[in-house]
């Protein structure tokens, strides 16, 4: 007997007709399927019934809701490599998933398949001190590699806010950056190899293997998977390249009156041929959210805080620092905070990492963006923000890393009111818009996902889609991996649940 898991969950919810469809029938995950994924790996590791499903019915990004046919647990890449298989037997969808910290619905299940959950593959194979390298496997959270090396006065650069939950796999699907990134780069530039399966079950390593030295000539097979958002495969197990850390830091806390100050400030920080490790802006209503969470001491009237961080050797990271607050002056700064102490400087960083879950003191729920535009252009998009807050009624709190462009607006609604839910969407899609009209990108972090689909036709153009499409059938020519994400035209689900809310 076949299990519709979708029907037995909707009607335990009794959400009936305003419950959220596909736009074809659910693929159903058999019982014959289910009996032999346990036999892979173990009953405990196999996920099936309706409530142990609700936790992976969504990402970060919860407008859109779908639920898995069935959610397995593998421990070791020959069992990921013999679930893969089975699903190719069945033609059944894959949906490769980490943390679930994603923002854009990149792993939603949106017709159903099975879901591969890599949290349990969570050890750090070895690290190679000599050559700053570790192994380690898809589960591995982010922040587990800098503390384990630490001590060897190494780190991994690449520094997502949700760097204390997020695993190493989830930050190569989409190329995570963070903070230190304006610096050190993003993911990719972290990556030295990767084991991965293939859609048919076959197991391959992609660039520099970990016994081996620089990878062999030709394409980098590497780069093309590392944010291709689980459509090629699922890795298992990666490379990771290590970095020193810095000698020093000098970590600064500018306070002005306007964003249009802070933000000339970034761009004559970097004309002045400054790369600070981080410069990072908030704007006064996430301040004020954050210092009633935290009570770091931030002005609650300031318009703008920046966080300048300087690093590298202590011989003259001072003469640098003088330097950052001249022009933090001179752009009519009212303070400049230098942390006094590592301590001090640490609490500072909590803080802005812990920015969105601040956000529950100001409201009920929130929709994250991710757009990108040029430095020059961050007064204008935070002047636009502003007039789309005005215009939609919803107020949107700016955390976001300037150094870079990269803007996360977070729109504040409640998902209780449909008007709202409505609102919100709109408000993100004309936000996103002015980000590629100013010549910027609809995501620098983040990914695609299901969220941005529509946005894709408009950065792309055909051709180009049209390339990024057959590359992928390279590597998936039945797209059953991570299905109906990323593309045009890609399945989505025929009534969001935003939709049905709006117009019930």
């Amino acid at each position: 007997m076949e299990r519709n898991i979708f029907g037995e969950l909707d009607r335990k919810a009794g959400l009936g007709e305003n419950a959220a469809v596909p736009a074809e029938t659910p693929v159903v995950v058999s019982d014959s399927v289910i009996r032999k994924l346990r036999l892979i790996v173990g009953d405990e590791n196999v996920l099936c019934e309706a409530a142990q499903l609700l936790v992976y019915e969504c990402d970060a990004y919860t407008l859109e809701k779908r639920l898995p046919g069935a959610v397995v647990l593998p421990q070791t890449t020959d069992e990921v490599a013999r679930i893969v298989k089975l699903c190719a037997e069945n033609n059944l969808p894959v949906i490769p998933r980490g943390a679930g910290t994603s923002l854009s619905g990149t792993v939603l299940a949106v017709t159903g398949g099975v879901m591969i959950a890599v949290t349990r593959m969570n050890q750090i194979v070895n690290v190679d001190y000599p050559n700053r390298r570790a192994l380690v496997e898809a589960g591995v959270v982010n922040a587990w590699i800098t503390n384990r090396v630490k001590g060897e006065g190494l780190l991994y650069a690449p520094d997502p806010s949700s760097q204390p939950a997020c695993t190493i796999g989830g930050n190569v699907g989409t190329n995570s950056g963070g903070p230190h990134t304006l610096k050190y780069g993003v993911t990719t530039n972290h990556i030295l190899g990767f084991e991965m399966v293939l859609p048919d079950g076959q197991i391959i390593w992609l660039g520099t293997e970990p016994d081996g030295g620089e990878p062999l000539e030709g394409y980098d097979l590497r780069g093309a998977v590392i944010g291709s958002e689980g459509m090629f495969g699922i890795v298992t197990r990666i490379l990771l390249r290590l970095v020193r850390a810095p000698e020093g830091y000098k970590t600064m806390l500018g306070v002005f009156e306007s964003v249009d100050d802070a933000s000339q400030t970034v761009s004559d920080i970097i004309g002045a041929g400054i790369v600070p490790g981080a410069l990072e802006m908030m704007d006064q209503l996430i301040t004020q959210a954050i210092e009633e969470a935290y009570h770091f001491g931030f002005p609650l009237d300031a318009g703008a805080l920046l966080i300048v961080e300087l690093d590298g050797l202590n011989a003259g990271l001072t003469a640098q620092a003088e330097e950052v607050i001249a022009i933090c002056k001179k752009n009519h700064a009212r303070e400049v905070r230098t942390a006094k102490s590592e301590q001090e400087r640490a609490d500072l960083w909590k803080c802005r990492k812990r920015a969105f879950g601040a956000i529950g003191r100001l409201s009920p729920s929130y929709l994250t963006q991710d757009g990108v535009v040029p430095r020059s252009k961050l007064p204008e998009i935070m002047r636009f923000i502003q007039s789309v807050s005005t215009k939609y009624g919803l107020r949107i709190p700016n955390v976001f890393h300037a150094g870079d462009g990269n803007i996360h607006p977070l729109i504040l609604f409640d998902d209780r009111e449909p008007d709202q839910v409505q609102k919100a969407v709109q408000a993100g899609e004309e936000i996103l818009g002015k980000c590629v009209e100013l010549g910027g990108s609809v995501t620098g972090e983040h990914g695609i996902g299901i969220e941005k689909i529509d946005f894709m036709a408009r950065q792309f153009s055909a051709e180009t889609l049209d390339v990024m499409m057959a590359l992928r059938r390279v590597f998936d020519p039945d797209a059953r991996f991570n299905p109906h994400k990323m593309f045009p035209g890609a399945k989505r689900c025929n009534e969001f649940i935003l939709k049905k809310r709006a117009a019930a």
